[in-house]
């Protein structure tokens, strides 16, 4: 199964997505022209609408890879999924340029460098009538609070490395709304499922718990794994995968996620109640391959066991503030849980990928048709430049300066461009994203190119597709 083209009207209004058959048609007839390269749109010449099916997207948001698909309900095939992407996040890249940041003023501050005198008390403002705070010059609120719902709700602040992960779950819903008739927008969201109401009777642990239980915790320790026995990697050849207690239980070890890992059956009971120690020990002294495999291994599983859990509190942190911002573009919402889409998978039998599990995801997944083996549009946030206009060295002190044109000759770094170059060591056409400078030589492909020989294709967006 093939990802399907998005299809745009006349009017630029969205149409259903056509299969690449149909679309090299009408490219090749004339009654369509390329819209779009990322992802691959046409919009035709000679229709404005016609009859459309509802068509869901369906997010996977995570900390560092985010799942997309589209699902389009047709009638005779039912739910199916006709484009899939995963965007890479770039909040890493962003907490660590923030750390540099801090630490090139901080080490500016303690220099004896003449600088301003902070301004204390210096001014008269008028309050802020939602917080009581200052607010902005000649408004009624802070910039917090106009942020919020406008009626003096302060607005949830996120670092910038957390902003970047919302903004880029939301601009991809925007994008695709714009390219694919889009009634609904799914979101795995909650830990654990409501009850809806099932059972009237359910109360106590059970109540808390839920249908789904244990399928959060699971998944994680899946994640954090990579789907392989911690001990042996997947070397027995045992399908079969449990959750174990590294410090057993019956030796005084608890049921806290620094505890615990996943382990094949065949490792869990080899393992037995021995303490880590005592069975690296025995590992060391065996002569069996798989438990020289053992050995190897088991330091790095008690390194992982106590890595923080960054990513796990991102996603808390941010899950609310996307549905905040989706429910503003005025589509349907669904919400769905972690243990939800695990189930919908399951139940289908679809192997663990960041697209399908947002298939998968909500009410809306429990029956939609995928080929796993689908080639996907791989996205990755690269951001829009830098701010910093002067450049340090390893001391903080300056050593260049950046000019302050983000463009040159009308191109920008990003821009995803056509070289036809005619002669020399690089003859030939190239396509890529070029990144300028501000001289008639640019680079493109690991190679400098001349202005001259580029035709854009597509604008610099921000992110970067393969």
């Amino acid at each position: 199964m093939q990802q399907r083209v998005l299809v745009v009207g006349r009017n630029r209004k969205p149409l259903m997505p056509c299969s690449p058959a149909r679309a090299r048609m009408l490219l090749k007839s004339g009654r369509a022209a390329i819209y779009r390269y990322f992802p691959f749109t046409i919009i035709l010449k000679d229709r404005k609408g016609g009859n459309v099916q509802p068509v869901a997207v369906k997010c996977d948001p995570g900390s560092e890879t985010t799942g997309m698909a589209l699902v389009a309900e047709f009638g005779r095939r039912g739910r199916t999924v006709v484009c899939a992407a995963e965007i890479q996040h770039r909040g890493k890249q962003i907490h660590a340029a923030m750390l540099e940041r801090a630490r090139l003023r901080r080490s500016r501050r303690n220099r004896k460098t003449r600088y301003r005198k902070p301004r204390f008390l210096n001014r008269n403002p008028q309050k802020c009538d939602g917080c009581g705070k200052n607010a902005r010059h000649g408004s009624r609120y802070c910039r917090h609070c106009r942020a919020g719902d406008g009626q003096g709700v302060r607005a949830k602040r996120l670092p910038p490395s957390l902003e970047s992960r919302v903004e880029n779950v939301v601009t991809w819903v925007k994008r695709l709304s714009r390219y694919a008739p889009v009634s609904l927008v799914t979101v795995e969201h909650v830990k654990f499922d409501m009850q809806l109401l099932q059972n009237p009777d359910i109360s106590g642990v059970e109540y808390q718990r839920g249908a789904l239980f244990g399928y959060e915790l699971r998944e994680y320790l899946l994640m954090k794994f990579d789907h392989k026995c911690a001990y042996c990697g997947g070397v027995s050849g045992d399908p079969v995968l449990n959750i174990d207690h590294v410090i057993p239980r019956s030796r005084g070890g608890t049921d806290r996620v620094s505890n615990l890992a996943i382990a094949c059956r065949t490792c869990n009971e080899a393992k037995g109640n021995r303490m880590p120690e005592e069975w690296l020990e025995e590992l060391k002294t065996s002569a069996r391959p798989i438990d020289r495999v053992r050995a190897r291994r088991f330091p790095e599983v008690l390194k992982k066991l106590r890595q923080p859990l960054q990513d796990a509190a991102a996603v808390n942190t941010v899950r609310w503030v996307i549905v905040e911002r989706l429910k503003r573009l005025g589509l349907t919402l669904e919400l769905g849980s972690g243990g939800r889409t695990k189930h919908n998978r399951s139940e289908q039998g679809y192997p663990k990928k960041h697209w399908i599990d947002a298939a998968c995801a909500g009410k809306s997944g429990e029956h939609v048709r995928l080929d796993p083996d689908m080639r996907i549009l791989k996205i990755e946030a690269k951001g829009h430049g830098k701010r910093q206009r002067c450049v340090t060295d390893k001391y903080g002190f300056p050593k260049s300066h950046a000019p302050a044109a983000k463009s040159y000759m009308g191109f920008r770094t990003g821009d995803l461009v056509r070289a036809h170059i005619p002669h020399g060591k690089y003859a030939g056409t190239h396509i890529g994203r070029i990144a300028i400078r501000h001289r008639p030589s640019f680079r493109l492909n690991g190679f400098d190119v001349h202005p001259k020989y580029l035709v854009v294709l597509q604008k610099g967006d921000g992110y970067e597709y393969s």
